[in-house]
């Protein structure tokens, strides 16, 4: 079963920039398409943006809260999914999580606190 450990959330003011990574174990990684999470107190988990797997060309789709703002991209030689987010805004603060689509498994998650 893949495996996911994210990191590089943190606190950053509004209009801050930060960039989420995630390792993913497993050797089949490339064939997965991944997806980046987040859940917000008291709310239920979103899926804010995705990317399509393969060693074609890949194809990202972002949730409308995000879009034009943040950026999903994949390194398979190093078993990463990045995501770069700028512009931040405190709505989306939360707890930031990636996972492959459909596989069911989560890393613990990294938090992403923006705050003035």
């Amino acid at each position: 079963q893949v495996q996911f450990v994210e990191s590089g959330g943190g606190l950053v003011q509004p209009g801050g920039s930060l960039r989420l990574s995630c390792v993913a174990s497993g050797s089949i990684f490339r064939n997965y398409a991944m997806g980046w999470y987040r859940q917000a107190p008291g709310k239920q988990r979103e899926l804010v943006a995705r990317i399509t797997g393969g060693d074609t060309r890949v194809y990202a789709n972002y949730a409308d809260s995000v879009q034009g703002r943040f950026t999903i991209s994949r390194d398979n030689a190093a078993n990463t999914v990045y995501l770069q987010m700028n512009s931040l805004k405190p709505e989306d603060t939360a707890v930031y999580y990636c996972s492959a689509i459909g596989s069911g498994a989560w890393g613990q998650g990294t938090q992403v606190t923006v705050s003035s």
